[in-house]
């Protein structure tokens, strides 16, 4: 079974984060500029560090543009952002973790480990590992029939 951690060591730990301040088109700017469906919404504090606050996707966008009629630069992503985050940890399981995000019809979690951010992953990224490892146990049980 594979853990959170072995995802993120496959895919790397940086996260994309904005300033609660910074206006939709900000947003908009960084998924765009970094082929990515969401970025997480976070205070920077010198001696505190980053407190995430929420994230943002591209499906929040695309609601809060259907309902009213405002330029992005008028919304601030603190605005838009899902406060209430479902996040998983470093060492749940894969299998798991694509429960909680079904159940709660999401597609990033923040990865938060002791309080501390320490990644993101999609329902992409985690849909990637189970195939590979399904193809790694298909290739053991071909070598073990053929033998």
């Amino acid at each position: 079974m594979t853990a959170i951690r072995e995802v993120l060591t496959r895919k790397g730990t940086h996260v994309y984060t904005v300033d609660p301040h910074a206006t939709l088109q900000d947003v908009v700017d960084e998924l765009v500029q970094h082929n990515i469906g969401a970025v997480l919404v976070c205070h920077r504090d010198p001696s505190a560090g980053e407190q995430l606050l929420g994230i943002v996707s591209e499906r929040d966008i695309l609601r809060r543009c259907a309902l009213l009629e405002r330029p992005l630069r008028e919304w601030r992503a603190e605005e838009v952002m899902i406060r209430n985050l479902v996040t998983a940890g470093p060492d749940d399981s894969v299998s798991d973790v694509l429960k909680v995000m079904t159940v709660n019809r999401v597609r990033h979690l923040p990865v938060l480990q002791d309080g501390k951010l320490v990644g993101i992953v999609s329902i992409g990224d985690l849909v990637k590992s189970q195939l590979d490892e399904l193809a790694l146990e298909n290739r053991f049980m071909k070598d073990y029939i053929q033998g």
